[in-house]
Order: structure tokens, then C-alpha cells, then sequence
């Protein structure tokens, strides 16, 4: 009886909880939220030096950025984001646009290592016989994955807490594994020409992957697409499955922080 009662007990507090969860999403700007649910998949703008309408492939990474769970459409999701554009001294208005992106945009590029060590020069690649190699099980397509010792270890306890955490129809190999680590700067220029996707010339002289920290992680592809098509469709596709938003919300715990534009590009900070 006693075990029934708590059971209950933990029954009702949890109705409760996602109760009064679903009640906050709904308190705050409802004008912001409702232009912000126009500009979702509507926005014509150039966040990453091309094209693109909407924003809803950077929603879980603002969301987390803002510290909110609620649908980026929603007064809750508007009320957390004006309260982070007053902390960062902008207007408070709820509404994401061009100049607060911009702001998360520079948080986030300046948490990547490899983007402050480029201000000055391109950082240089590692001695190769001190990387580590991955397992084959590690490895997407059976290609030979290298990384700096500390972010093999790194990336090794990040998926196995994923894996404990997902849906086993969401953790299970080959999602997570590595198709693109270490890549000397020679192999990297060739790749990228041949592939015609220089991302502007600075692929081809001075790619994150050269220094051993950063990895492309399988999340899976949608219909038609490479699981590192840039294409709009694809991205989107990739920012919505349980793999990245686990990642988008744990990631930091284990040192790794996203390039936003490829949901699959996550690099190793040193911590974690």
C-alpha cells in the first residue's frame, strides 16, 4: 500500500510538473511569439555567408543558449529570449532577428578554440604520430578516424552517455559514430576543391579539422542527402532528430561546442 500511495504520490507530481511546464510556455510577449512563429520558416536572411529563409535550424542551440524547453513559437520561448537580449544590453523585445543571432552567433564562434587561435593564425596541426585512433566501431564507413588523445576520451564518454540516455532507436551504432576527424591541412585542400565546397576559400587553407579537436558526428541524413549535405533540407532534417537535440543540450557537459551551421561538426574545447 505504502509503495502504491508514493507511486501516486510521484504520479500526480509529475502531471503537475509538466502541467505548470506547459503553463510557463505560455506566459510571456505573445507578439513576439507570434512573430517569431512567422519567422521560423520565413525569415530571408545570410546568418553564414549565404542565403537562407528561416530559422529553425538554430532553434535548439538558441533555446539552450537562452535556457528555455519551450517551442521556439511559443510566450515562453519569447519571454526567456528578451530576458537574455536585456542581460547582453540589447532591447528586451522577445523577438529573434538578425542583430540578437548575430550576438549568440559571436558567443558561440568564441567558444570554439580553434576560431580564437585563427585571429591571429591559422593554428598548426599536430605531430601525427601523437593522435590517437579510433576503433572501427568508432568509425563511420570504416574510415580511419584520428584525434588528439583528450578528445578521443572526451568523445568516448559523451557517447556513452548518449546512448545510455537515447531511445535505443536513437543510440544505437552507426548514429554517433565519427566519419570525419584529423585532416592535414594537404588533404583537407584537396578534399574540399575536389568536392567543390570550400565554404569561401577558408576550407581549403585553414579547416577546423587540422588540429585534431574536431569531428563529424553520423546523426543520420534526410532522404537523398550525404550526412554532411549543407544543404538547407538536410540540416533541418539533422537539427530535429533525438541525436542532436541530446547534444544541443549536453554537449558543453563533456567539452564540446557546435559549429552551428553543420549540426554535424562538434569540437573538443579541452574540458569535460
Amino acid at each position: 500500500m505504502k509503495q502504491a500511495a508514493a507511486t501516486l504520490l510521484l504520479l500526480i507530481f509529475a502531471a503537475g510538473a509538466a502541467g505548470a511546464a506547459e503553463e510557463s510556455c505560455n506566459v510571456g510577449p505573445r507578439a513576439a511569439a507570434q512573430t517569431n512563429a512567422a519567422s521560423l520558416n520565413t525569415m530571408n536572411w545570410i546568418p553564414f555567408r549565404r542565403p537562407e529563409t528561416g530559422w529553425a535550424v538554430y532553434a535548439p542551440l538558441i533555446a539552450e543558449e537562452i535556457g528555455v524547453s519551450c517551442p521556439p513559437d511559443s510566450a515562453g520561448f519569447a519571454a526567456a529570449l528578451a530576458f537574455w537580449q536585456t542581460k547582453h544590453k540589447d532591447a528586451g523585445t522577445g523577438v529573434l532577428d538578425e542583430t540578437t543571432f548575430g550576438q549568440m552567433q559571436l558567443d558561440w564562434e568564441l567558444r570554439r578554440p580553434f576560431v580564437v587561435a585563427s585571429r591571429t593564425a591559422c593554428p598548426p596541426p599536430p605531430d601525427e604520430s601523437t593522435l590517437a585512433k579510433a576503433s572501427p566501431q568508432e568509425s563511420y564507413g570504416g574510415e580511419q578516424i584520428l584525434l588528439r588523445p583528450g578528445a578521443l576520451a572526451a568523445y568516448r564518454r559523451l557517447v556513452a552517455a548518449a546512448r545510455a540516455a537515447l531511445p535505443a532507436s536513437a543510440a544505437n551504432a552507426p548514429l554517433l559514430t565519427i566519419f570525419s576527424g584529423y585532416r592535414s591541412p594537404q588533404s583537407d585542400a584537396a578534399r574540399c576543391l575536389r568536392e567543390q565546397n570550400c565554404q569561401g576559400g577558408a576550407r581549403a587553407t585553414c579547416s577546423a579539422h587540422r588540429t585534431g579537436t574536431a569531428m563529424d558526428l553520423y546523426l543520420g541524413a534526410a532522404p537523398g542527402f550525404r550526412p554532411d549535405s549543407s544543404a538547407d533540407a538536410n540540416r533541418l532534417y539533422l537539427s530535429r532528430t533525438a541525436a542532436y537535440l541530446w547534444l544541443a543540450h549536453n554537449a558543453a557537459k563533456y567539452g564540446f561546442v557546435n559549429y552551428p551551421f553543420e549540426p554535424w561538426h562538434w569540437e573538443w574545447t579541452g574540458g569535460g
